[in-house]
């Protein structure tokens, strides 16, 4: 993977909506933890990135830092030959004079070289600079994206976990609710009720069974009587009062007429 792919994605995932992903998840749960997963694996990434990209800015600042440090020492060498040249010339020795003149420029053409080098640089310092300064920016705001991923995932499951609680109570509520015509209860109050409208049945054929025996009875005596007073007539003997209800027996009238 290429620095630029990596900077580029240190860039997007800072800037990552993580509410309008969730909102675009089926399970949000498991799309938080692999984002977090995601998350580490780029910071991990771009924090080897980011290390080498610092690490090339240290070369290239120690380069520089040489290059000054070179310039300056060759100037200090130029000026020890010029001088030790003007000694030899002082004391008439031309041939030295002139060999330390020329290792004065040999040194000067060197603090040239050097500092060309260092202002070469420094431009890419600079500019190397600012793009660490990015990157360690960009990578303070992964972190902070990922200490809000985890945050949230665990918002998300303790939520998540409360809800279930909560639906598994009002199961179990539901399943004991009297009122609930569905309810164990409820059958076992509609199976009572059944079996104590079969007992009225019961009990209301044996009371009809009861009154039509008693009704038997009545009739039974009422015949008795009869017999009783007709023996009493034909002995001559007259019939005991008593209120005498009309027999439910047919009578022809005209049978009486005979008489």
């Amino acid at each position: 993977m290429t620095k630029q792919s990596i900077f580029g994605r240190i860039a997007q995932l800072a800037k990552a909506n993580i509410n309008a992903l969730l909102d675009q998840a089926e399970d949000p749960a498991k799309m938080l933890d692999q984002m977090v997963r995601d998350y580490k694996a780029n910071i991990n990434e771009a924090e080897g990135a980011v290390a080498q990209t610092i690490g090339n800015l240290r070369m290239l600042e120690d380069d520089y830092n040489e290059d000054i440090k070179a310039a300056r020492d060759w100037g200090q060498k130029a000026l020890a030959a010029s001088r030790k040249a003007d000694e030899y010339r002082a004391a008439g020795d031309t041939v030295d004079a002139q060999k330390f003149d020329n290792l004065a420029k040999v040194a000067l053409q060197r603090q040239i070289t050097s500092e060309n080098e260092a202002k070469a640089a420094a431009p890419s310092i600079a500019a190397q600079n600012d793009v660490v300064e990015k990157l360690k920016t960009g990578l303070t705001q992964m972190q902070a994206k990922l200490n809000e991923l985890g945050n949230k995932r665990n918002e998300l499951i303790a939520r998540s976990k409360t809800a279930e609680a909560q639906l598994q109570v009002n199961d179990a509520l539901k399943s004991i609710d009297i009122m609930d015509p569905t309810s164990e209860v409820s059958r076992f109050e509609e199976k009572i009720r059944r079996e104590e409208a079969k007992v009225r049945g019961q009990n209301e054929l044996a009371a009809s069974s009861l009154d039509a025996q008693f009704n038997s009875l009545e009739d039974l005596g009422e015949q008795t009587e009869v017999e009783a007073r007709l023996a009493a007539l034909k002995s001559g003997g007259a019939p005991a009062p008593a209120a005498i209800e009309q027999s439910t027996d047919t009578v022809d009238e005209a049978d009486f007429d005979k008489l």
